[in-house]
């Protein structure tokens, strides 16, 4: 796996490419800026960025648009967002374009080293992995029009998984029910919310965002 960094915090950044390496993953080149980033990601065309939500010059959403822009510059570079913590908005507008190959995890799950490097081989190989704390978030708020209400208890628990990245055996093993059990509940959940079989390649993470829709 080859990997570009693009942290301004020199410490999380430097350790992000030591932990990599230590793993034996290849780090290309790490950033400081959205600038520089994108002209890593052009010279060295990695598999995977993992890109700082608030960078240089303003700090709000510049990881953002240059991972956007990455992505539009190398179609299938995959994409790892760390934020310090949970901007709804952020992580919505990183998904609006497809869920293929995109994370957005809170900076505190770097330091869970085993979750963290699992999130980062299931987004370069093609899925999508978002953070439990930020799925928590997008289920709970409330709003005027919840697409979401219509689906049972069960249901929700596990759109919230799926959200995470898990697989259906690992949704099964986590809430102790049989693969079945959880085909059919991810079955009524496509149904409700209207995502036809077509939709297949994002409809797991649109399943979970469908609400934010306007």
């Amino acid at each position: 796996m080859r990997i570009v960094i693009a942290e301004d915090d020199a410490l999380l950044r430097e350790g992000l490419a030591l932990l990599l390496r230590a793993e034996g993953l290849e780090v290309l080149a790490t950033t400081d800026g959205p600038g520089t980033f994108l002209a890593a990601v052009e010279e060295h065309r990695p598999d995977v960025a993992i890109v700082d939500v608030r960078m240089p010059p303003t700090h709000t959403d510049e990881g953002i648009v240059a991972a956007v822009e990455a992505r539009r510059r190398q179609p299938g570079l995959a994409v790892l967002v760390l934020s310090a913590y949970v901007e709804q908005a952020f992580a919505t507008d990183l998904l609006a374009g497809g869920s293929s190959g995109l994370g957005y995890l809170l900076k505190e799950r770097v330091g869970r080293v085993e979750e963290f490097l699992a999130a980062l081989e299931r987004v370069a190989s093609g899925g999508t992995a978002v953070d439990p704390e930020v799925v928590g978030q997008l289920l709970a708020r409330p709003r005027p029009y919840d697409t979401l209400g219509s689906l049972s208890a069960r249901e929700r628990e596990v759109l919230a998984l799926m959200a995470e990245g898990l697989g259906n055996s690992a949704i099964a093993e986590r809430l102790f029910v049989t693969d079945g059990a959880v085909h059919k509940h991810i079955r009524s959940i496509f149904a409700k919310l209207g995502l036809a079989p077509d939709d297949r390649a994002d409809r797991r993470v649109t399943a979970v965002l469908r609400y934010l829709e306007k």
